[in-house]
């Protein structure tokens, strides 16, 4: 039987939806096609209909979950986002969490084409900090210089407390000192007391 356009974007959207979310909570390289396509309620042949391989799958995921990410994030302010980010709930919810804490390290590992849809989601996510940062002196070195250490400081705790166990003191050790060190340089910069960063 053949399926309508409409069914055919909307099976298209479900194993891209679906993907997002697994490739997140399992890594690239733990999810097989089969293995996806049986949780979309598909069969393993009709991801071939839609992706010419899973490669170009991993790609577009990356940029819509990055994305998606990135327009949560820009709906509050940095205060209450670096509260969110450094969180056990963002810690634990790695299907719905931010791509970058989830797959970063698996993006090294994989082709150019993944590689760059991480850096230009990078840059997307550094001028989103650099817009909600202010320094009095407005140096745009200095703006970008303390997005990036904000941004690699979120990411980093994030995968340091996901790298310990479920329930571990550790896990929830690092997230609390890297959110209290985080608000409390931030707070510094807007006084304009500190040196760098």
């Amino acid at each position: 039987m053949k399926i309508t356009k409409a069914q055919s974007q909307e099976n298209r959207a479900r194993i891209v939806e679906t993907a997002s979310a697994l490739f997140r909570e399992r890594g690239y390289d733990g999810l097989s096609v089969a293995d996806l396509m049986a949780a979309a309620g598909l069969t393993h042949g009709g991801f071939y209909k839609h992706f010419e391989s899973k490669a170009d799958l991993m790609a577009e995921t990356a940029e819509r979950g990055i994305a998606q990410f990135l327009g949560e994030a820009e709906q509050v302010d940095v205060h209450a986002f670096i509260d969110f980010y450094l969180s056990r709930a963002h810690r634990d919810g790695r299907g719905d969490g931010c791509t970058m804490a989830a797959l970063s390290g698996d993006a090294a590992r994989q082709s150019t084409d993944i590689k760059e849809t991480f850096a230009a989601g990078i840059e997307n996510m550094l001028d989103a900090v650099e817009r909600g940062r202010s320094p009095g002196d407005g140096d745009r070195h200095k703006v970008r210089a303390q997005a990036i250490d904000l941004f690699a400081h979120l990411l980093g705790a994030v995968v340091l407390s996901r790298a310990c166990p479920d329930g571990s003191p550790l896990a929830d050790e690092i997230l609390d000192v890297c959110r209290e060190q985080i608000h409390v340089a931030r707070a510094c910069q807007e006084r304009g007391i500190c040196q760098s960063g």
